[in-house]
């Protein structure tokens, strides 16, 4: 049987379309208006807000989600897992409850039942981890192998998690290391050596880890704003954290914590994914001189469920559970950078 990861493209590429087409698009579509629809598609927010009738739920607003992608692991039921927290993360990053999911499926017609079963088992026991129930999904024939999860929960329109909302003086936590883009990249290139499997090795555990824990701690500590950091990598999800609250952001790299080997893969397992990044957001970063280059390509890796990135006040960061990697600045009007990354 060939390696799952095989089984996406031969450019291996399970990236985002890059943010300069979506930015170039978006504000161009007519909209019809709804004021119950608290968070859409501006402001590059993590899930879809819309508040129910109040007299059908007063206080209750639906999140919804949707996130599909290629196999980055050979394993079905490890893939399969990881598509699913994937997507639940989310919802979490938004402070939501997840509740019901749809599975989207494309699937090359000549691969074997057991496969599909495989995968779609590895799903169901992560979305059953995080009390989500599948009702369904839809299902197409394709060579490239693509899965995933439509994700709606429920979520207090008061309590939102939003990208907006980093004031000056907050601190920046990250709850899950990075490297997850350079280390699957390796493993779909065979550059990792025979036997050695501790950086796949934490990389999936890191991609399996749901981010349930990490949201109900921004919540319970007053976090001011929060996204997950995924297919866009650190620096890019901070500069819509950036642009969105009005501030500027300063992060320091020597603390920013990296997977066990992402270092060593950094130089030769660059993905395209990890180029578009790099090329988008890099206007709107300084560096500093003492910046590493890997340290620096490892902040634009595109993530696969990776961790929250939460603006603290200060008051409440030494009890966050998560790495400390950075402060909340003010905004200097006409500065083309948003970001400051520092050793």
């Amino acid at each position: 049987m060939r390696r799952l990861t095989e089984l996406a493209a031969a450019c291996g590429c399970a990236a985002k379309l890059s943010p300069a087409l979506l930015d170039a698009v978006l504000p161009l579509l007519r909209r019809t208006p709804d004021p119950n629809l608290l968070v859409g598609f501006e402001g590059a927010e993590d899930a879809a807000i819309y508040r129910l009738p109040p007299d059908l739920a007063p206080n209750l607003a639906l999140v919804q989600t949707l996130d599909f992608f290629t196999p980055i692991v050979d394993d079905p039921e490890v893939f399969g897992a990881i598509a699913a927290a994937n997507a639940l993360s989310d919802v979490y990053a938004m402070g939501g409850r997840p509740l019901t999911a749809l599975s989207i499926l494309a699937f090359p017609p000549r691969e074997s039942p057991e496969l599909l079963r495989r995968i779609l088992q590895g799903g169901l026991d992560k979305l059953a981890e995080a009390g989500c129930t599948l009702g369904g999904g839809h299902s197409v024939r394709d060579e490239e192998l693509k899965f995933g999860y439509s994700i709606t929960g429920l979520i207090d329109p008061g309590r939102v998690l939003r990208n907006a909302g980093a004031q000056p003086g907050d601190q920046l936590f990250l709850t899950k290391p990075l490297g997850t883009g350079v280390i699957t990249t390796a493993l779909k290139r065979g550059l990792l050596p025979p036997g050695d499997d501790g950086p796949l090795a934490g990389a999936i555990a890191s991609m399996q880890r749901l981010n349930r824990a990490a949201a109900e701690a921004a919540l319970a500590h007053g976090a001011h704003a929060a996204t997950d950091v995924t297919g866009f990598g650190l620096l890019g999800h901070a500069r819509e954290m950036a642009l969105a609250s009005a501030v500027r952001l300063r992060i320091a790299a020597s603390a920013v914590p990296l997977l066990d080997g992402a270092g060593a893969y950094a130089a030769n397992c660059q993905s395209q994914g990890l180029a578009n990044n790099r090329d988008f957001v890099a206007p709107s970063v300084t560096f500093a001189p003492d910046v590493d280059d890997l340290v620096r390509a490892l902040l634009f890796d595109p993530q696969t469920s990776g961790g929250l990135l939460v603006a603290l006040p200060a008051q409440r960061a030494a009890e966050f559970p998560g790495v400390w990697i950075g402060e909340v600045l003010d905004f200097v009007p006409g500065a083309a950078a948003c970001i400051e990354v520092s050793n």
